[in-house]
């Protein structure tokens, strides 16, 4: 089949998305934790688990989402009626979070764990099924590259916007009432940006089914087999906690070690400014070194920079903010290449096995991505929590003991470090090129991305490169 050119304004469309990735995934990574220690009083053993465990539910609603969107048909096609779902529903969820009735403690933690955990189910309904619709738009190996490149700059605007807009509206209101506004804000930016998507991608193309999808048992079997998306998943998931750790630990790092809680702005504007800028760039290196050799490149970036920030009370704020920076550039790198290697790994699936299975694909992915990213926030607030990190309201704030102020100044960033590179390792071993998906093409040329077509026979690369089952 030859591959699927994607027209701009499906691409703006498609991409108009990522300002409900972004704002969900920044907006409670960077204040939920801080916003339960810090504002309504909630010890770290009680609000990491409020951050974490809501997340967790993804392990098994967003692979449930993606087998119900793979056999989903109607006139909408089989990923956004899903899309409005969660359109329809998110933006009331996240309002709750920040919105809730007047508690504090344990109990406003237990709120505020159970209204996220609402969100979370109601984004699960979006963000899977969106995942899943780049390998359905083309098969093309660099137009996948293309196509999530819209959707990055929308991603690094989104982050960007809600990064800084968000604890500007905090602050700016002041108290409790701040983060209302802030949560109802954000909230209309998440229902604006969904069905800005939902109507965008109309005209998206989809190749048509004629093939019965196999059970989700069967399926994740195949998955589990496939060793190429097990190491993808492995450095990702890797990657993924060493950002949102970093995340996390952001208004904590201004609060304490800059001493400044209003320096969050600056630094998100040099975490997240690299993401608008260099998506060529990064877009360039991937053809010249492979996306496996850029992935090495962005992730040595962004591990450099977390154990720059060590230094910090040394150097000085200005420092500090070059190494965000170098994280930033970094971190632009590993988002795209993730997504666009996702994007080839589904590909090669479908050309090897003839079936759908991006739903499925994706749903683990996405499940992986938002538990681990908020894996961070319970990290940190569990070495907070070991530390002697003391919680307040914003009636009596505390003096923090030395311990936890070492902690947020060198045991987050190196942690997060750790992690990047054992990420590096991992990211060895994935071994899906250009030259493997267009091989694969070559001897299934009539299997589409969802595999509508009958089934091939299995694709295998020389001797020496594809010794393990479902390896590329």
């Amino acid at each position: 089949m030859a591959a699927t050119r994607v027209s701009r304004p499906v691409r703006i469309g498609y991409g108009l998305g990522s300002f409900c990735t972004g704002t969900f995934g920044t907006v409670p990574g960077l204040l939920l934790l801080y916003y339960l220690t810090n504002v309504l009083g909630v010890r770290p053993v009680i609000a990491g688990p409020a951050v974490f465990l809501p997340k967790a539910w993804d392990l098994i609603i967003n692979p449930v989402v993606g087998r119900l969107s793979d056999g989903t048909r109607s006139r909408h096609g089989p990923r956004r009626p899903w899309l409005l779902a969660g359109a329809l529903t998110l933006p009331l969820c996240f309002s709750l979070t920040f919105s809730g009735p007047p508690l504090t403690g344990a109990v406003a933690g237990l709120f505020v764990g159970a209204a996220f955990l609402l969100a979370s189910t109601a984004f699960a309904l979006f963000e899977v099924p969106y995942k899943a619709m780049p390998a359905e738009m083309t098969t093309d190996y660099h137009e996948q590259s293309t196509l999530l490149t819209w959707r990055m700059i929308f991603l690094g605007v989104a982050i960007l916007v809600s990064g800084a807009v968000a604890p500007a509206i905090a602050d700016g209101v002041g108290g409790v009432a701040g983060y209302r506004v802030m949560g109802l804000a954000m909230a209309a930016v998440l229902g604006l940006a969904m069905f800005a998507t939902f109507t965008g991608t109309a005209r998206a193309p989809t190749a048509a089914r004629n093939r019965a999808e196999p059970s989700l048992r069967a399926q994740l079997a195949v998955i589990r087999s496939n060793a190429t998306f097990g190491w993808l998943l492995a450095f990702s998931c890797a990657q993924m906690l060493a950002a949102g750790l970093m995340l996390a630990g952001a208004p904590y790092f201004a609060t304490y070690t800059l001493g400044d809680p209003g320096a969050v702005t600056p630094l998100f504007i040099c975490l997240v400014g690299p993401i608008l800028l260099t998506m060529p760039l990064w877009i360039r290196v991937s053809r010249r070194m492979e996306k496996r050799g850029a992935m090495v490149a962005a992730s040595l970036l962004f591990l450099s920079g977390c154990a720059g920030l060590v230094a910090t009370p040394a150097l000085g704020s200005v420092y500090a903010y070059a190494c965000v920076l170098v994280i930033g550039i970094g971190y632009a790198g590993l988002q795209l290449l993730q997504y666009s290697m996702l994007a080839d790994t589904i590909v090669a699936d479908a050309l090897v096995s003839g079936t759908r299975r991006a739903g499925v694909f994706t749903g683990i992915w996405t499940a992986a991505e938002t538990v681990v990213f908020a894996l961070g926030a319970f990290v940190l607030a569990a070495i907070l929590a070991v530390a002697g990190f003391v919680s307040s309201d914003l009636a009596h704030p505390v003096v923090q003991p030395h311990s936890a102020l070492e902690m947020v100044q060198w045991g987050g960033p190196l942690i997060a470090a750790a992690f990047i590179a054992l990420g590096i390792v991992a990211t060895f071993r994935y071994d899906l090129t250009a030259a493997a998906l267009t091989a694969a093409h070559t001897v299934n040329p009539n299997v589409s991305a969802d595999g509508s077509a009958s089934r091939p026979e299995p694709f295998h690369r020389g001797r020496g490169q594809a010794g393990r089952r479902g390896g590329w």
